[in-house]
């Protein structure tokens, strides 16, 4: 049976508000390419890491014994993507269950010589492996 999985972590998420300051980028390790351009920290890099393991572990924990299909939207997110499986994958082998993980991938166009385009196209692999999946 294929799962529609909608996380609402909007009472569990991290809010920056406007009127936030941020942090003292002296209190971090930046590459020395980005410290003339940066001004204040605002998410540091651990926080990031560790939301996002959480967010891992609230999937297996909703998926239950369902089959996952991650999809992963290239380039901007295979990062977080990686880091997101790592956490699954440590996740799957190390629990009380083990469930089946498929992994794609899709490049999606949304602009068009600088301009938003007016209709989003999806670039590369056929995506028929994903067909009645929700």
């Amino acid at each position: 049976m294929p799962w529609l999985l909608v996380l609402d972590v909007f009472p569990f998420s991290l809010q920056i508000r406007d009127e936030d300051s941020g942090y003292n980028k002296n209190l971090f390790c930046i590459p020395k390419h980005y410290e003339e351009d940066l001004e204040r920290v605002f998410i540091p890099h651990g926080l990031i890491l560790d939301r996002t393991e959480r967010l891992a572990r609230d999937i297996m924990q909703d998926m239950g014994s369902h089959h996952i299909v991650a999809l992963c939207v290239l380039k901007g997110g295979y990062k977080f993507f990686a880091d997101l499986l790592d956490h699954i994958k440590a996740l799957n082998q190390n629990g009380d269950k083990s469930v089946p993980v498929t992994v794609d991938f899709v490049r999606i166009k949304s602009y068009c010589n600088e301009s938003p385009a007016e209709k989003i196209s999806f670039i590369g692999e056929e995506l028929s492996t994903l067909s009645g999946k929700v």
